[in-house]
This record gives structure tokens, sequence and C-alpha cells, in this order.
């Protein structure tokens, strides 16, 4: 069997004109659309007809160019049908609640990002007496122990917030199957890098304002899935897409759809630079986290599960041990030497320097941290491919050189 080629299948989707021709598709600003004949609509709003026979009904419900966006994800995922939302949270909260119903279970990884944790750990059992058991995923005997006769879903991330550890999606998805559960994996921080889908995963969901948006100027998610499950998100009386409405508005689509063409040219280059990066920062004798290294516990797992081309991601961690020192060494990286910015989020071409604990993970409480593994030292670090890396490289290692001064004159 061919191998899944992610670029050749999203370049196949995309060799199609625009409504009037051109080389982009159209953006349909309607909130609503025509029927031809009135017999129609009730077989739209039953769920007879769709997208797929040309068939519009409301912007909530399905917009021709957020579908179109969908097919393009589809297709780079490797899943039947795909549909995007206003965020990626929208997107997750949408599509747990339509997978679980009132007093299910899900067996959780207990490293995933701030805001899906605070989902499962308190939304999801105040609103919906729906409970979360969370688990540590390199742990298999601990992963299927977790299961219980309500277990409906296995949630992880292909590689963890922001601990950067790699899930092995092929035997975590027999454990799912095996408790007739479905296993959904969160790939924003390895699009193209990692194809859950076709390694047994269920759903696959997004961020979309990370890579794959590239930019930091659009918020949106998606869910890549079985044409079953996306109509049954959008069913008009029990889909959560539909009735919750997280739209994801078509101008956005359009300018993500531009982007994705050049999504494994901005992979490679991020992959690139954060290679580079931790090599040296290890030889250095500093502690970093970063899965291209052979010292890293999941290397040789994600050698195994990614295509080699887009590298090992674009994310690495460094530990500094406190937060004091991470907050001093980000304000000298940011302040002194104009290496990137102090902020949240990922995926964009500049760099951007976080403390994880105290930021997008301060959603767990201190022991949820030490069990994940976030040290309060730890710096995430979204590299960005703006500048040369030579140029890049002296400025962050002007700021280790700074602090590690600092702190020698400190004791002396």
């Amino acid at each position: 069997m061919k191998p899944f080629d992610p670029i050749e299948s999203l370049a196949n989707v995309r060799h199609e004109f625009g409504e009037h021709g051109g080389v982009n598709l159209s953006v349909e600003q309607s909130t609503t659309f025509t029927v031809m004949h009135p017999e129609t609509m009730p077989d739209i709003f039953h769920g007879d007809t769709g997208p797929k026979q040309g068939c519009y009904l409301y912007g909530r419900h399905f917009n021709p160019t957020v579908h179109v966006l969908g097919r393009q994800l589809a297709a780079m995922e490797g899943t039947e049908a795909a549909y995007c939302t206003a965020s990626g949270m929208g997107a997750i909260s949408a599509l747990i609640q339509h997978l679980c119903d009132h007093g299910d279970h899900i067996v959780s990884s207990h490293t995933v990002y701030g805001g899906t944790f605070a989902l499962f750990k308190n939304m999801l059992p105040k609103n919906n007496n729906v409970h979360t058991t969370f688990v540590n995923l390199q742990n298999l005997a601990e992963v299927e122990a977790a299961f219980t006769d309500r277990t409906k879903v296995l949630y992880v991330e292909a590689m963890s917030n922001p601990t950067l550890e790699v899930a092995d999606i092929p035997a975590l998805a027999e454990i799912a199957h095996r408790h007739g559960a479905q296993l959904v994996v969160d790939n924003t921080f390895t699009p193209l890098i990692m194809a859950p889908a076709r390694m047994g995963a269920d759903v696959v969901v997004h961020s979309l304002t990370k890579f794959v948006g590239g930019a930091s100027d659009v918020i949106a998610g998606a869910i890549c899935g079985t044409e079953d499950l996306i109509a049954g998100l959008m069913d008009v009386n029990h889909g959560t897409l539909m009735l919750y409405g997280p739209t994801m508005d078509p101008r956005v689509a359009f300018n993500l759809s531009l982007r994705i063409p050049h999504l494994g040219i901005r992979v490679t280059e991020h992959s690139r630079r954060a290679l580079t990066f931790a090599e040296r920062l290890e030889a250095r004798g500093v502690k970093v986290i970063y899965p291209g290294l052979p010292s890293h516990s999941g290397h040789a797992l994600l050698d195994r599960l990614r295509h080699p081309e887009f590298g090992f991601g674009g994310l690495f961690g460094v530990d500094l041990g406190t937060m004091e020192r991470a907050n001093r060494f980000m304000d000298l990286l940011q302040n002194r030497d104009r290496f990137g910015f102090i902020a949240v989020s990922l995926g964009y071409f500049e760099t951007l320097l976080s403390c994880s604990a105290g930021s997008t993970s301060s959603e767990l409480d201190p022991e949820a941290q030490v069990e994940a593994g976030i040290s309060q030292g730890l710096v995430r670090i979204s590299i960005g491919y703006t500048g040369s890396l030579e140029q890049r490289w002296a400025q962050f290692a002007d700021a280790l050189d700074v602090l590690e001064k600092e702190e020698a004159q400190l004791t002396h």
C-alpha cells in the first residue's frame, strides 16, 4: 500500500477552480441560501441533502467557503471529512459533548493544554456529569486500567503541551477500540508531521490559530473525522456544532486556505531551527526538551511515526528550574536581545516565549502540574523563522551568557 502523503493529498483537493474560474476559491459571504425548489428545503433540514449535492441552508449550518477549507484539512489529515470552527476550544468542546452523554467517562492524558484540562476537570463534571480520569500516556497499563464501561473517549495530544511527550497513537488506538471507545487526537503541535487518523485515531482536532494559520491573526479550529461524524455535529436537532454555533467566518476560511499550500515549507523551517537550537543547547549543558534529540524519551517513537521531511516540530522547552530564572531569561530575550516575544500561543513566524506553569498550564493546580511533569521554570519556545538562524542563535546565546554572569556575581 502506498504511504499516505499529506502534501500530495492536499494538492489533489486544491486543484480546483473558484466559482468564476479563479485560481483561489471564492468567498461566499451570505448568511442564508436560496433553494431552487421549495421541496428541497425539508430535505436539507432532515439531513437528506446538503453540500455534497450543492445545497446549503444557513451560515451556521454549512457555508461553501468553510466547507472547502474543511475538505482541504480532511485531505491533509487523511479523513473522510472535516469542518472548521471559530476556535480550537470550540472544536474540542462541541466534539466531546457530541461524543459523551450524561454520566459518560473520558480517559485523558494528564498533560494537555490548560483550556482542555479545565473543560475536562471543571466544566464537564459540573454541567454534564461527564468525568475524566487523567493518566500518564507513557504508561500504557495505566491508560488501560483507567477505562470503565462508561468510557467513550480516550483524548490525547499527538505531542503534549508543554512537555513535548509523544503519544504512541497506534497503541492507544488499540486500547481505545478494545474498550469500545473513540480515540481523539489533538494534532495542533504536529500538522503534516503526524497523521493520527492513518494510525488509528477516530477524530483529529486542531487549533488552526497556531501553525496552520501561521500569522497569529485569526482564531480558528477544526474537527476531522468520518462523514457521519461531521453530519451528526451539524444535525439541526442534535448537532453540537449546529446548536452551539461556534461558526467560522468565511473570510477567515478563505485566508486560511491561502496559507495551507506553504504550510509544509513553514513547518520544515520551524523544525530545522528548533533542532539546531536544541542540539546547541544540549551541547552547552542546558536542560533542553526536544523530541528531535536522541536523548529525548520519545525520539525513537516520533521518528517511527512522523513524516520525515517535516522534521520533529517547531517547539522546544528550556527548563531553568525556577519561575524567577525563567522570567529573567525571557525578559533578557525580549527586551535586551530583541529575540521573540513573551506571549502565549505558537506557530507564529516570530518566536513566542512563555513560562507554561504560569500561563497556558496555569489551569492545572500545583499537584497536577507536578504529575504532568511541568516544571516551574519550563520555558516553552515556539521558534520563528524571521532573521537568519545564526543571528537568532547569537541573540539567544547572549541572553544565556548574561543570565549566567548575573548569577555568578550573586554567588561571590
